[in-house]
């Protein structure tokens, strides 16, 4: 199983609109990727470990999938969508790493 990890970076001056992310995006990304999609998290950060500090990260979306194969076959043909609606709830760029999944719980 691999995931694919989303990482929103929080900036000084960056925005990220969680109500959206999750009420919006979240199910379109859902319904759209199908049955190849075999899970998902979505963590919004609320804290940070220093002091008065924010999160480093606004957001952490976890998309697992039998292979990275099975997601690219699965992402390919709604890609234009998905990426096309991030102006409605960021201005900032993700960054997206796959990870091999060693445990999960």
């Amino acid at each position: 199983m691999i995931c694919c990890c989303i990482i929103y970076p929080r900036t000084a001056s960056s925005r990220f609109d969680a109500d959206y992310y999750v009420n919006k995006h979240m199910p379109m990304t859902i319904r759209l990727l199908g049955s190849a999609l075999k899970g998902v998290t979505v963590e919004i950060g609320v804290a940070s470990t220093v002091e008065d500090a924010p999160p480093t990260n606004a957001a952490v979306c976890r998309l697992l999938f039998d292979s990275v194969e099975a997601f690219l076959a699965a992402f390919g043909p709604h890609a234009g969508a998905l990426q096309g609606d991030i102006p409605n709830y960021t201005d900032v760029a993700p960054v997206i790493q796959f990870n091999e999944m060693k445990i999960c719980r």
